[in-house]
C-alpha cells in the first residue's frame, strides 16, 4: 500500500458539469472519487456533451484522480415486479452505461433492487434477466456493473453474500460483473468486522461466495444502527457502531490496497467532512 496517498476518496457533486466533482474532490485531497453521470432522483438526464466529457477526462489527468467510480440512480429497480418500471430500470441502466463508456469511467455500482413483495428468490433471477439484457445492449462497453451489498431493509435484495452469488450465477455474462463491498450495510445486515477475528471470518466468507478477486470497489462508512439491525444510516469513520478498528484493518490489508475506497459519510454545512473523514482513514492506514 502506498501509504503516502491510499487510494480513498468520497462522493462528490457535478453540479455545474460533470468535470467539477474532479476539482472539489482535488480540493478535498481525494485520490478517488465516486460521482451519480445524472440527477440520481430523476428518470431523465440531459447528454453530456462531446465537450464536457473531454474536459472530464482532461480533468482526470490533470488531478492524477483516478479510477472515478459510477452510482447509478436510485430509481431504478431491476428486480420489480411492474414491467413498465423493470423495462424503464434496464432503459436508464443502461443510459448511464453509456454516459459511463462516454466519461472512461470503468465501474457503475448499482443496488440489486427490491423484490417488493415477489420474495428474494423471485427478485434475484428478475434481476439476473435484467442485466442479462443491458449487456446484450451494451455489447463491447468496457464499463462494469458493481453489485453493492445492502443492508437489507425492507424487500431490498443484496443483504447476503449469496444474493450476489446467485444474480452472479445467472448472469450469462458474469465476467462483466465485480462488487462493491459497503461497510455500514454489511455490518447491519450481520457481518460482523469490529474484531481481527470477525473481519477475517467475514472476509473468508466473502471469497469463499463471491471471490475477493471480484471485490473491485470499498464504500467506507460507519454505522448509526447496530449489528443484524437491516437499518441504513450512515455515520463518521470511527463515530459509529464499527468504530476505528474495521476501518484500520481494511485500509493496512494488503488485497486492499489498489481497491479504491470511497466515502459516503454525512455532508455538514458549513463543514467539509469529507476532508475530516479522511484525515482520519489516513491516519488509520499509518496504525
Amino acid at each position: 500500500m502506498n501509504k503516502d496517498r491510499p487510494l480513498i476518496g468520497a462522493h462528490k457533486s457535478i453540479a455545474g458539469g460533470v468535470y467539477n466533482a474532479l476539482t472539489a474532490g482535488e480540493q478535498a485531497g481525494c485520490a478517488t472519487i465516486q460521482i451519480f453521470t445524472k440527477n440520481a432522483s430523476r428518470w431523465q438526464a440531459k447528454p453530456i456533451s462531446d465537450d464536457d466529457a473531454k474536459r472530464f477526462i482532461a480533468e482526470v489527468g490533470r488531478t492524477g484522480i483516478a479510477p472515478v467510480i459510477a452510482h447509478d440512480s436510485y430509481l431504478i429497480n431491476l428486480a420489480s415486479p411492474n414491467d413498465k418500471l423493470w423495462r424503464k430500470s434496464i432503459d436508464t441502466i443502461f443510459d448511464e452505461l453509456k454516459r459511463c463508456e462516454q466519461l472512461e469511467i470503468p465501474y457503475l455500482v448499482m443496488h440489486p433492487g427490491s423484490h417488493m413483495g415477489t420474495g428474494d428468490d423471485t427478485g434475484l433471477l428478475k434481476v439476473a434477466k435484467a442485466l442479462d439484457i443491458v449487456h446484450n445492449m451494451a455489447a463491447g462497453f468496457k464499463v462494469k456493473i458493481l453489485l453493492e451489498t445492502t443492508a437489507g431493509q425492507g424487500t431490498n435484495l443484496g443483504y447476503r453474500f449469496e444474493h450476489l452469488r446467485t444474480i452472479y450465477d445467472n448472469v450469462a455474462d458474469s465476467a462483466r460483473l465485480g462488487y462493491c463491498y459497503d461497510t455500514c450495510h454489511t455490518f447491519v445486515a450481520g457481518y460482523d468486522i469490529t474484531s481481527k477475528e470477525s473481519y477475517e471470518s467475514t472476509m473468508d466468507a466473502f471469497d469463499t461466495i463471491l471471490g475477493i478477486s471480484n471485490l473491485l470497489c470499498f464504500h467506507l462508512n460507519d454505522a448509526k444502527k447496530g449489528l443484524g439491525s437491516r437499518v441504513d444510516r450512515h455515520e463518521h469513520i470511527g463515530k459509529g457502531t464499527l468504530g476505528d478498528l474495521p476501518f484500520a484493518l481494511i485500509m493496512r490489508d494488503d488485497r486492499f490496497a489498489a481497491i479504491p475506497k470511497i466515502l459516503e459519510t454525512p455532508k455538514e454545512k458549513g463543514v467539509e467532512s469529507d476532508v475530516v473523514n479522511l484525515k482520519r482513514l489516513i491516519k488509520l492506514s499509518r496504525g
